[in-house]
């Protein structure tokens, strides 16, 4: 079987202003980053064209360790609309280098299910990140600044600094280190550390900002900490917003590539999902809208994390209205659910997959409760027994719910033919509109809760004194009727890695509350989420390599 790269590499990829045309973008509105890759202005945006248009939004079950291929099924869905004649653009997030490095290799779809040039878009592309990264870590040095000068000092206790550094790297430890060591010329030693680039701050508020002076107004916004004399500090007293925002003149505008297949996609932004919104920019969704019919975007990790920040955080922001809802399901990840061991995953176990089908009934009905329509997009592997796929298609049947067996990785749009049609469909004919889970007006812990019970299916909620410290000083700084983005494991519906399936009457307990007022939204914090991951025993790095005429192997 073929390596995702090895595909790659025989694909016959178009120049980028071919992509364009297709897109009705002339040549001379694209800034040029080689033959293949292309930024888009943000005046090509037709906010008319946006609200006519049709959204389609795809997620997952709770996934395996692996993931269950949201970003491949967008990629071969979108290929599929295109070959039954729908005008189609997918919208993706940009990957981190880290998780590129380190457990799962490249992130650009895979098979023949790929957006291209998979080497540039998983490495460097076209420097996005970096330019967050340098923006994050100006603000931290500005910051150490201010506290070591005597002139123009703001007083900042140092002690209430929450402003880490960030790197686009899994390296465990730099996660918590002492800055100011040397002596009295090399600042004022304190303890802080470093975050991976996608949990930076910056990336999720570029990821909500509606255009430069707007991301500007937005960046001034970031809480910092406290002066001696207890007054908060924001990014725009350090005058720190202007200098950030032209360091992200360019990171701003969304990057045009194509499919495998050489359909259009627009790529930008990537902050994660379980400590931010996991979705790419509001900028690039408008993008996609304003030039096709349809587009299909993804949300990260399960439809609890991901989807529901989609629509509570970046829809409530930007007025985006999905038509429906794919969900990606797959036969290992629901014996993963039923118990089975992950190294046994690939062995046919229909009893197992019987028992996890409550993670899937439960994000069924998470979908329903948002009022929108939805498709159950069944991603087949090779190693799927009939048996074990027609369990899946009955209970969803049972549910009344729409579903088709996909296979994007081994046929590309051809795989998702089906699928394509029955979303079409479900597009064209849905009658509902979306709603959101909460009023951003209710209390800080009415929304909370109403996420925790409704989405998660917890029993009750706890805060520990800290958190109960934090909600405090969230309601004094007046930032209470900002949207809530609860970061939880990935791995369970609730705030327990180890409860899979679908858990019922579990406690989440909220143990911080952490303040995101540049990007608008607060974080109450649930069970240990790694915001600096680090490598595995045997990390992908291992694996890539480059030969004496550049060409890279190992990208998976």
């Amino acid at each position: 079987m073929k390596s995702d790269i090895d595909i790659a590499k025989e694909a016959k990829l178009k120049h980028i202003s071919e992509i364009a045309e297709q897109i009705n973008i002339p040549l001379d509105e694209l800034k040029m980053y080689g033959k293949y890759i292309a930024k888009l202005p943000l005046s090509l945006i037709d906010n008319e064209k946006v609200k006519k248009n049709n959204l389609i939004l795809v997620s997952a079950i709770s996934p395996t360790p692996a993931g269950e291929g949201k970003t491949t099924m967008s990629i071969g869905l979108t290929q599929g609309l295109n070959k039954i004649g729908k005008k189609t653009i997918v919208v993706l997030r940009e990957p981190s280098l880290g998780p590129v490095f380190g457990v799962k290799g490249g992130a650009t779809g895979g098979g023949f299910s790929q957006v291209l040039p998979m080497e540039d878009i998983n490495l460097h592309f076209t420097g996005d990140f970096s330019a967050i990264e340098k923006a994050h870590n100006l603000l931290a040095a500005l910051i150490d600044n201010n506290i070591q000068n005597k002139k123009n000092n703001l007083g900042i206790d140092p002690r209430t600094v929450s402003w880490k550094r960030v790197m686009d790297m899994n390296d465990r430890s730099i996660r918590k280190i002492i800055v100011g060591l040397g002596g009295k010329t090399s600042g004022i030693p304190r303890e802080t550390g470093f975050d991976i680039t996608a949990a930076s701050e910056v990336m999720a508020t570029l990821c909500l900002a509606e255009n430069l002076q707007n991301l500007k107004e937005k960046l001034g916004n970031i809480f910092i900490g406290y002066t001696f004399d207890k007054k908060p500090v924001y990014a725009r007293d350090l005058k720190a917003h202007g200098a950030m925002a032209a360091l992200l003149k360019d990171a701003i505008l969304p990057n045009l590539v194509q499919t495998i297949e050489g359909t259009p996609a627009i790529i930008h932004g990537g902050p994660f999902a379980n400590i931010a919104q996991g979705t790419n920019s509001v900028i690039a969704t408008r993008m996609g809208l304003s030039h096709s019919d349809y587009v299909v975007t993804e949300a990260g990790f399960g439809f609890d994390l991901g989807a529901e920040k989609f629509f509570d955080i970046k829809c409530g922001y930007s007025g985006l209205s999905p038509k429906a809802v794919v969900l990606v399901a797959t036969v290992r990840a629901l014996k993963y659910h039923g118990g089975a061991d992950l190294k046994d995953l690939k062995t046919p176990n229909p009893e197992a997959l019987r028992k996890g089908l409550g993670n899937l009934e439960k994000h069924i009905e998470n979908i329903k409760q948002f009022n929108i329509c939805s498709v159950i997009a069944i991603n087949k592997f090779v190693t799927d027994t009939d048996e074990e796929i027609d369990i899946i298609r009955q209970k969803c049947k049972e549910m009344g719910m729409y579903s088709a067996v996909a296979n994007v990785w081994g046929e590309g749009g051809n795989g998702a033919v089906k699928l394509a049609e029955i979303v079409a469909g479900v597009v064209e004919s849905c009658q509902f509109h979306y709603k959101p889970m909460y009023d951003w007006n209710w209390s800080v812990e009415k929304k909370i809760e109403t996420i925790a019970k409704k989405i998660y299916g917890a029993e009750a909620i706890d805060y520990t004194s800290k958190a109960k410290a934090d909600l405090k000083r969230v309601y004094d700084l007046g930032l209470d009727k900002l949207p809530v983005c609860i970061a939880k494991t990935q791995k369970s519906l609730s705030d327990n890695p180890d409860l899979l399936g679908r858990p019922k009457d579990f406690v989440v307990t909220v143990r911080e509350i952490e303040i995101a007022s540049g990007a608008g939204f607060i974080i109450p914090i649930t069970g240990e989420i790694m915001r600096m991951p680090g490598l595995p025993e045997n990390p992908a790095a291992e694996k890539i390599d480059i030969d004496e005429n550049g060409n890279i192997s190992g990208l998976f």
